[in-house]
């Protein structure tokens, strides 16, 4: 890895961020809810696009032989994408949503319900995509590319569900 260890530098980059974040609130009082807010949409961009990135890491993983150059690329693309970007962004997404939210007042509003099943259901995708990339790394996926090419479309799916729900609020 080059001298460096990504999840550090990811661990490191997650803790300052979160830092500077209860930094602004303490120190910004009411006007922090925006920036947090921002932060928690470049999260949530980051999130997704691992989300929709992976997969597809997946569907060319699939069709590489085992042992090449190729696969072992792969292998370390997906696990520094896990480590390093959608891990720390989940965290982040989660972390300060709930504290939008529970600073929004809007806890118990049906619409945020509803978003936050599909959260959990993104969550859970991530979950599962996770113990994919250890299932490459060892060499065990059994998973074809055709479902991985179909498991890619699942985020963007929940990630239109979530938006409509966030902006729209339909009950």
């Amino acid at each position: 890895m080059n001298g460096e260890n990504p999840a550090v530098r990811a661990a490191v980059a997650l803790a300052v961020t979160a830092l500077a974040i209860a930094a602004a609130i303490l120190l910004l009082g009411d006007a922090a809810y925006m920036w947090v807010k921002a932060a928690h949409v470049v999260a949530i961009i980051s999130w997704m696009a691992g989300m929709l990135y992976l997969p597809r890491l997946f569907v060319y993983h699939c069709d590489a032989a085992p042992g090449s150059e190729l696969s072992e690329t792969l292998k370390l693309m997906e696990h520094r994408l896990l480590r390093v970007i959608i891990n720390p962004a989940m965290v982040l997404s989660w972390v300060l949503g709930l504290w939008l939210a529970w600073r929004g007042g809007v806890l118990m509003a049906g619409w945020f319900h509803a978003k936050l099943a599909l959260v959990i259901l993104l969550s859970g995708l991530h979950g599962h995509l996770s113990a994919a990339v250890r299932r490459f790394a060892e060499g065990t996926n059994t998973v074809p590319a055709r479902r991985w090419r179909l498991i890619n479309e699942v985020p963007a799916v929940l990630m239109i569900g979530i938006v409509i729900l966030v902006i729209v609020k339909p009950f």
